[in-house]
Parts: structure tokens; C-alpha cells; sequence
């Protein structure tokens, strides 16, 4: 029986070690399978405006992609740009899947984590989780600096979770919170904390005339005030 274009296209992938790019898988399917580039070559030339059979290969396969057919087969990563791809075997597809579900439960274990920290936490305490919360929100509405609530011991780090408890919280921008994960990293001091946030501030100085931002440095240092009164 005759491989379909989404075999030869698989097929060729099979081959590449590692992660590739849509074009260089197209280039490989190409070297392998000359006969398609060729088939593919000449409908390119007929089209308006005519294209070239590469383009097009690399274009049926990012197609099928965000058509999910090759799915459990093919792993995608769009942190970069061009995104990269890679074959994964039948095991590593298992693994995937249950990670992926782990992740998209985590929310719910944290949330139940979360909301029972909380009814036992002291009106102090209470307060000064609300007062983070106020401080991010200034953070982001005053200055367009996406900070976000982060546990310096992770809630679902498996081997020493932390608590929901404001000597657990600290404040990180989500680019940063999302390499940490699950890990467990020494909690900032004040001081740490204080230049972070300020270091934060000091980069988007930089371009806060082109995004329409005013960054006023009196503003600052009262929400800095208000962060030493409940760290």
C-alpha cells in the first residue's frame, strides 16, 4: 500500500535527531523523497503568485500541525520563533500525556491548598496577603509590570511543598515564575526583594516613553514602603 503524504512527511521527520524547524523538515522531506518535491515543484509554479515546491511542503506541514494530525507523534515547542519540532515515540507520547494532565490539574490541587491555608491563617496574616495582592495589582496597573504572587517553596514542589503563608510569598515577574515551576528557591530577603522590584522598574524606564508609561519614582517608593511594612 502507498504511504500517504502525512507518512512520507513523518517519515522524513523520523530521521531528524532532535529538534528542527517546520523548514528544515520540508528540506529533508525533499532530500528523501525527490519525486514529491518535484510532484510538489510543479503545482507551486501554477499558482498565483507562484511558489516554490519547499515553501509549499513546509506549508502543508505546518497545516497539518495546527490541524493536530500528528498528534502523540509529533512534540511542538513555541517558546522560539520559528517554532521547533520533534518526533516522539509511543512512550514518550505516554509520558507526555500524563504530564500535560498533571498540569492541567495542578490549578485545582493549588486552589484546594490555597483556600485551606488560608481559613487558618491569623487577620494579621490575612491582611498582609492582601497587601501583596494590592501591591501587584499597583505593579501592574501604574507601571504595565506583569508581577505575580510566587511561593519561595513551591504548593506542589514533591518533595517539601510550602505553605500559603505571606513568609512564604515573595514577588516575581510571571516570566520568571514560570521558569521556577514547582521548584523551591530561597525566598528574597527585603533587600533582594526591594532591588528586584526596583531593577524591574529601572528596565522599563527604558522604553516607557514609546509603551505611554509614566514612571514616577515618589510612586515607587510608597509602594515600596507598603511592601517593608508586611514582608
Amino acid at each position: 500500500m502507498a504511504k500517504s503524504m502525512n507518512e512520507i512527511y513523518l517519515d522524513a521527520l523520523k530521521t531528524i535527531s532532535g529538534w528542527t524547524t517546520i523548514s528544515e523538515w520540508a528540506i529533508k522531506v525533499g532530500e528523501l523523497y525527490p519525486d514529491v518535491l518535484e510532484k510538489t515543484e510543479q503545482q507551486a509554479k501554477a499558482y498565483d503568485p507562484p511558489s516554490t515546491g519547499l515553501r509549499e511542503i513546509a506549508a502543508r506541514i505546518s497545516s497539518l500541525i495546527s490541524r493536530s494530525a500528528y498528534q502523540g507523534m509529533v512534540e511542538l515547542d513555541e517558546s522560539e520563533r520559528p517554532r521547533k519540532v520533534r518526533h516522539i515515540t509511543e512512550a514518550e507520547a505516554k509520558t507526555h500525556e500524563e504530564k500535560e494532565l498533571e498540569e492541567d490539574l495542578a490549578p485545582i490541587s493549588r486552589n484546594q491548598k490555597i483556600k485551606s491555608a488560608i481559613e487558618k491563617l491569623s487577620v494579621k496574616d490575612k491582611y498582609r496577603l492582601d497587601e501583596f495582592e494590592a501591591i501587584i495589582g499597583q505593579l501592574r496597573q501604574l507601571f504595565n509590570l506583569d508581577f505575580e504572587l510566587e511561593h519561595a517553596k513551591a504548593l506542589l514542589n514533591d518533595k517539601d511543598p510550602g505553605l500559603h503563608h505571606p513568609d512564604n510569598i515573595q514577588v516575581l515577574l510571571k516570566s520568571h515564575n514560570r521558569m521556577k515551576s514547582s521548584d523551591n528557591w530561597e525566598r528574597f530577603s527585603l533587600v533582594e526583594q526591594m532591588e528586584y522590584i526596583k531593577s524591574a522598574v529601572i528596565l522599563q524606564k527604558m522604553v516607557s516613553r514609546r509603551m505611554g508609561i509614566e514612571i514616577d519614582d515618589s510612586v515607587i517608593d510608597s509602594i515600596l514602603h507598603r511592601l517593608k511594612a508586611v514582608y
